[in-house]
């Protein structure tokens, strides 16, 4: 549920947010999700000098506060931090806050997706349960929180890479009701239920309670 911190009157609403990160998947992902509002969204490979922000939270929600403020400290602009990623409950929450950097610190997805594979070789079906979540804080210019929220989506992790979209684990991340991955379902479906998608709803929310005037387009 989301978490305004701040009453409407303490705040002017912002032209434009900061997404801090530079995965321009990602960036577009939230972009096309908040089309609707009066809001533009930029990542930070459309800033100037961002800041190198260290993830050195302990969950994914201290992380995101971690982004948004120090970000936004640093640009003196509204900045939505945003951490997420892939928990598998068979391996005691691994990926976890290292979703990005599984298999090692340079990683790429290919290699993430191989090690995870390689975890799960002895996982029955009834052991291949997962879920993404997704966390978003929003900083003001000064970098105060007034803003927080969470999603997630439940599915499984399946023996082989399928499908071409999405990032990450996608190509592994089955949802059994569809019987296919997040790298295989349309930007349709996946904009309605994606772990990103139930918190992107949750933190439109917020903004409306906070600024009304941000109506759809």
């Amino acid at each position: 549920m989301y978490s305004p911190t701040c009453t409407e009157a303490e705040l002017a609403p912002p032209a434009e947010l900061i997404l801090g990160t530079h995965n321009a998947k990602k960036c577009g992902e939230l972009r096309d999700l908040l089309q609707p509002y009066k809001l533009e969204l930029r990542s930070l490979a459309e800033v100037s000098n961002p800041l190198e922000v260290e993830e050195t939270g302990t969950s994914f929600i201290e992380n995101a506060r971690l982004k948004a403020t120090q970000q936004a400290r640093h640009l003196s602009a509204w900045t939505l931090g945003e951490d997420s990623g892939l928990c598998v409950p068979f391996l005691q929450g691994a990926p976890g806050i290292y979703s990005a950097r599984y298999s090692d610190p340079g990683a790429t997805d290919e290699r993430n997706n191989e090690k995870l594979l390689g975890e799960m070789r002895d996982a029955r079906l009834d052991q291949r349960r997962a879920y993404y979540v997704s966390t978003m804080a929003l900083a003001a210019p000064d970098g105060q929180i007034v803003l927080e929220a969470e999603g997630q989506c439940w599915g499984r992790i399946i023996h082989e890479c399928r499908g071409q979209g999405g990032f990450g684990y996608d190509p592994l991340f089955e949802i059994p009701e569809y019987h296919q991955t997040f790298a295989e379902l349309g930007s349709t479906v996946k904009s309605c239920l994606s772990h990103r998608a139930r918190a992107l709803q949750q933190f439109v929310r917020g903004l409306l309670n906070l600024w009304p005037g941000l109506k759809r387009c």
